[in-house]
């Protein structure tokens, strides 16, 4: 058996196409999953090339699970749940239990595949310290990541600060929780406790200098592709220690997707789909991304198989993401 995928291609314009891979055969702690919707990430699309042609690309997800794990584990056939693991651009991929959370009656499918990689790379950043009460600074606010972070670090009761690389990437910033909007770094004029960095390159320099005795950097992107020099000797502050922290933990994401699903589903945090469609639109979508077009997640609906839905679009609805396009 075999099915259609998003698969590496090194040769093709955004190094993604259409293939026919075979069906997934899961793990006695996986289960499969028939993908609904599926979630870009711009890191993801950066650097497609990079890994091996033929490749089921992708790890976010959302859908119907249709086998359920051997071993026992996880949710049972039917379930609607949102996955965060390899080869998710795909009609069908298998997962482990622990990387997947059951979508709460009330939530579409589509917003809970937008959550699991920005969301949960949001959270456990913003988990390292406390925050309640403290200034908090997010790079590449307007991004997937960062508008998560944004809403989760203002739940959590911090003074936050977005930071855009423009004054069209600042719409919405303020109503998800942000106390100030800025372009790069100006006009913060007071030292900031914890930053959670998206952008790399010279701004993560300029950044450290504004981190307070004890604070912290998250350096969890880097979307400015550029280097980050550090002036002799800047790295060196008299009183508590200031660290610069790397920040990739993506093992057994379940339990904190499903934190994710439940602040979506109290209606504490927006899914902030900022491009809709068909995942036969996937390069528009890809390209609307590394032209930082898009304002949060891009989501992709992917076609069904069900007879009684062949010729139906999903992507013919209108969307959130049709003034991004």
């Amino acid at each position: 058996m075999t099915m259609r995928a998003l698969i590496v291609d090194p040769d093709a314009p955004t190094a993604l196409r259409f293939g026919t891979v075979p069906e997934p055969d899961p793990a006695p702690g996986q289960l499969v999953l028939e993908v609904r919707h599926i979630s870009l990430n711009r890191g993801e699309v950066t650097f497609a090339a990079q890994r091996p042609a033929g490749t089921v690309h992708g790890y976010d997800a959302a859908g119907i699970v249709v086998r359920a794990a051997a071993d026992g584990t996880g949710p049972s056939v039917g379930a609607r749940v949102a996955a965060l693991g390899t080869g998710a651009w795909a009609q069908r991929m298998a997962v482990d239990t622990t990387a997947v959370a059951e979508v709460p009656d009330g939530v579409d499918l589509a917003d809970a595949a937008a959550l699991p990689v920005a969301g949960v790379t949001a959270l456990r950043a913003l988990r390292t310290r406390p925050i309640l009460g403290r200034r908090v600074l997010v790079t590449g606010a307007a991004g997937g990541v960062g508008r998560y972070a944004v809403q989760l670090a203002a739940l959590g009761g911090a003074h936050v600060i977005a930071s855009v690389g423009s004054a069209a990437r600042t719409a919405g910033l303020a109503d998800l929780g942000a106390r100030q909007v800025v372009i790069g770094l100006d006009g913060i004029d007071r030292p900031v406790d914890l930053i959670l960095d998206t952008v790399g390159g010279p701004q993560l320099a300029a950044a450290w200098r504004l981190l307070a005795p004890g604070g912290d950097v998250q350096s969890i992107g880097w979307a400015s592709g550029e280097p980050a020099v550090f002036e002799p000797y800047s790295l060196y502050s008299p009183g508590p220690a200031k660290t610069i922290s790397t920040f990739g933990d993506a093992d057994e994401p379940g339990p904190d997707l499903a934190v994710l699903l439940g602040f979506v589903a109290d209606g504490g945090l927006s899914p902030e789909i900022g491009w809709r469609g068909s995942w036969e639109r996937f390069d528009e979508a890809a390209r609307a991304l590394l032209e930082r077009r898009v304002a949060g997640k891009a989501v992709l609906d992917v076609t069904p198989e069900f007879p009684e839905m062949r010729g139906v679009d999903p992507g013919d609805a209108s969307s959130p993401g049709d003034a991004a396009r």
